[in-house]
């Protein structure tokens, strides 16, 4: 006979079963983008108010394109998963499964336009 206390049962999980998943996948991308991000305005800011020449030149260089691809991609994850919990929190119904729909829309069209973007200007 298997017998389990109520702690025993619960620990690791949420209301959902998911244990804490989304906590830790939040985390690391927020870790992450601390590092990311100070480094990715020094790089823009240096090319900020230049001319087009000289920003496209900034980011057609390897460092300055790797690191603004990381900066959409990490920041759109970051930014889709946490709407998605504040989405799942307090929507129900149709409304909620348009609201997943278009937060997940969303961030992979702002990606997709991004990555484009930037292998236009370092190719």
């Amino acid at each position: 006979m298997r017998y389990l206390t109520a702690r025993k049962r619960a620990e690791g999980k949420g209301a959902s079963h998911t244990g804490t998943e989304h906590h830790w996948q939040m985390t690391v991308s927020a870790v992450a983008l601390a590092f990311l991000v100070p480094s990715w305005l020094y790089v823009f800011g240096k090319a900020l108010g230049q001319s087009q020449e000289v920003v496209v030149a900034t980011f057609a260089r390897p460092f300055p394109a790797i690191l603004t691809a990381l900066i959409l991609v990490v920041g759109m994850r970051h930014f889709a998963k946490g709407a998605t919990m504040m989405i799942e929190d307090y929507a129900r119904g149709t409304a909620r499964k348009m609201a997943l729909i278009g937060v997940y829309s969303l961030s992979a069209v702002i990606v997709a336009t991004g990555l484009f973007a930037l292998i236009k200007i370092a190719l």
